[in-house]
Protein backbone atom coordinates (compact mmCIF):
# COMPACT_ATOMS: atom_id res chain seq x y z
CA UNK A 1 0.00 0.00 0.00
CA UNK A 2 2.60 2.04 1.15
CA UNK A 3 4.53 1.56 -2.76
CA UNK A 4 1.16 2.18 -4.09
CA UNK A 5 0.49 5.73 -2.56
CA UNK A 6 4.32 6.76 -3.34
CA UNK A 7 3.61 5.23 -7.03
CA UNK A 8 0.09 7.53 -7.05
CA UNK A 9 2.10 10.77 -6.10
CA UNK A 10 5.15 10.38 -8.48
CA UNK A 11 2.60 9.47 -11.30
CA UNK A 12 0.02 12.45 -10.47
CA UNK A 13 2.59 15.20 -9.73
CA UNK A 14 4.47 13.90 -13.27
CA UNK A 15 1.53 13.20 -15.45
CA UNK A 16 2.46 9.83 -16.47
CA UNK A 17 0.48 6.07 -16.14
CA UNK A 18 1.47 4.40 -12.64
CA UNK A 19 2.35 1.71 -14.86
CA UNK A 20 5.60 3.66 -15.54
CA UNK A 21 6.69 2.53 -11.80
CA UNK A 22 4.68 -0.27 -11.21
CA UNK A 23 6.18 -2.33 -14.23
CA UNK A 24 9.46 -2.38 -12.85
CA UNK A 25 8.55 -3.15 -9.46
CA UNK A 26 6.52 -6.22 -10.35
CA UNK A 27 9.54 -7.44 -12.48
CA UNK A 28 11.63 -7.06 -9.78
CA UNK A 29 9.05 -9.16 -7.91
CA UNK A 30 9.75 -11.81 -10.69
CA UNK A 31 6.77 -10.91 -12.77
CA UNK A 32 6.75 -11.61 -16.43
CA UNK A 33 6.03 -8.97 -18.98
CA UNK A 34 3.10 -10.18 -20.11
CA UNK A 35 1.65 -10.48 -16.27
CA UNK A 36 3.30 -7.42 -14.95
CA UNK A 37 1.91 -4.91 -18.02
CA UNK A 38 -1.58 -6.76 -17.27
CA UNK A 39 -1.55 -6.12 -13.64
CA UNK A 40 -0.62 -2.48 -13.80
CA UNK A 41 -2.72 -1.38 -16.61
CA UNK A 42 -6.26 -0.69 -14.35
CA UNK A 43 -3.79 2.08 -13.02
CA UNK A 44 -4.26 3.86 -16.09
CA UNK A 45 -8.09 5.29 -15.78
CA UNK A 46 -8.04 5.88 -12.15
CA UNK A 47 -4.53 7.81 -12.32
CA UNK A 48 -5.99 9.26 -15.59
CA UNK A 49 -9.18 10.51 -13.94
CA UNK A 50 -7.53 11.52 -10.07
CA UNK A 51 -5.18 13.25 -12.39
CA UNK A 52 -7.15 14.84 -15.30
CA UNK A 53 -9.23 16.55 -12.28
CA UNK A 54 -6.51 17.88 -10.05
CA UNK A 55 -5.24 19.71 -13.29
CA UNK A 56 -8.83 21.06 -13.61
CA UNK A 57 -9.29 21.89 -10.00
CA UNK A 58 -6.10 23.39 -9.88
CA UNK A 59 -6.90 26.09 -12.25
CA UNK A 60 -9.69 27.27 -10.09
CA UNK A 61 -7.21 29.86 -8.04
CA UNK A 62 -5.29 30.78 -11.02
CA UNK A 63 -5.90 34.26 -12.62
CA UNK A 64 -4.63 32.83 -16.29
CA UNK A 65 -7.17 32.80 -18.76
CA UNK A 66 -6.20 29.40 -20.78
CA UNK A 67 -9.16 30.17 -23.55
CA UNK A 68 -12.08 28.17 -24.63
CA UNK A 69 -11.59 24.58 -25.03
CA UNK A 70 -10.20 24.41 -21.67
CA UNK A 71 -11.21 22.90 -18.17
CA UNK A 72 -8.43 24.00 -16.18
CA UNK A 73 -5.11 23.52 -17.24
CA UNK A 74 -7.00 20.39 -19.80
CA UNK A 75 -6.96 21.25 -23.63
CA UNK A 76 -10.11 19.23 -24.44
CA UNK A 77 -9.51 18.84 -27.74
CA UNK A 78 -6.01 16.94 -27.28
CA UNK A 79 -7.75 15.29 -24.55
CA UNK A 80 -10.07 13.77 -26.80
CA UNK A 81 -7.29 12.70 -29.47
CA UNK A 82 -5.63 11.33 -26.25
CA UNK A 83 -8.59 9.35 -25.76
CA UNK A 84 -8.91 8.35 -29.44
CA UNK A 85 -5.70 7.08 -30.04
CA UNK A 86 -4.69 5.44 -26.97
CA UNK A 87 -8.06 3.18 -27.61
CA UNK A 88 -7.11 2.80 -31.11
CA UNK A 89 -3.70 1.46 -30.01
CA UNK A 90 -4.79 -0.63 -27.64
CA UNK A 91 -6.96 -2.37 -30.43
CA UNK A 92 -3.71 -2.49 -32.26
CA UNK A 93 -1.64 -4.04 -29.87
CA UNK A 94 -4.26 -6.65 -28.90
CA UNK A 95 -3.75 -9.58 -31.16
CA UNK A 96 0.62 -9.23 -29.91
CA UNK A 97 -0.19 -9.73 -26.02
CA UNK A 98 1.63 -13.07 -25.29
CA UNK A 99 3.49 -13.07 -28.52
CA UNK A 100 6.31 -11.29 -27.60
CA UNK A 101 9.16 -12.71 -26.18
CA UNK A 102 9.58 -12.00 -22.73
CA UNK A 103 12.80 -10.18 -23.18
CA UNK A 104 12.35 -8.54 -26.10
CA UNK A 105 9.33 -7.35 -24.47
CA UNK A 106 11.21 -5.94 -20.90
CA UNK A 107 14.18 -4.25 -23.47
CA UNK A 108 11.58 -2.75 -25.41
CA UNK A 109 9.72 -1.34 -22.16
CA UNK A 110 13.09 0.11 -21.05
CA UNK A 111 13.72 1.56 -24.77
CA UNK A 112 10.23 3.52 -24.89
CA UNK A 113 10.94 4.73 -21.34
CA UNK A 114 14.52 6.02 -22.28
CA UNK A 115 12.97 7.32 -25.93
CA UNK A 116 10.34 9.36 -23.53
CA UNK A 117 12.99 10.35 -20.84
CA UNK A 118 15.11 12.11 -24.01
CA UNK A 119 11.87 13.84 -26.00
CA UNK A 120 11.04 15.58 -22.73
CA UNK A 121 14.39 16.65 -22.35
CA UNK A 122 14.97 17.91 -25.24
CA UNK A 123 11.70 19.12 -25.59
CA UNK A 124 11.42 21.36 -22.60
Amino acid sequence: MAAGTVIGVVAAFLGVGGSVMTVPLMRRRGAEMAQATAMANPLSLPMALTGTLTYILLARNETAEFGSGFAGYVDIQAFMLLIAGSWLGQKLSAPLIGRIPDKLYAKSYLALLIFVLLVMVIVQ
